[in-house]
């Protein structure tokens, strides 16, 4: 049961991650995030590292490994908003 639960969460955060990959792809390849919210991206990756942090405490490998990539992906949109400003 507890490596069926661990398939979830990382299916769960696979798919939650991969999808800021579209936005990051189009950010980069128009060389604009105007459209993009600076408040959103800093309330999210906030909530994203304080997830990454409880992942840490609950020794929660699937929500480690999740949120540590969309907080990759989510710091790297951030970068692309404020280069292409």
């Amino acid at each position: 049961m507890d490596a069926g639960i661990t398939i979830l969460g990382l299916t769960a955060g696979a798919l939650t991650t991969l999808a800021f990959l579209p936005q990051m792809l189009k950010t980069y390849r128009s060389k604009s995030a105007k459209d993009v919210s600076s408040l959103m991206l800093i309330t999210f990756c906030t909530g994203v590292f304080l997830w990454l942090v409880y992942g840490y405490f609950r020794k929660d490998v699937a929500v480690m490994l999740a949120n540590s990539i969309t907080l990759v992906l989510n710091l790297g949109i951030f970068y692309l908003k404020f280069r292409y400003k």
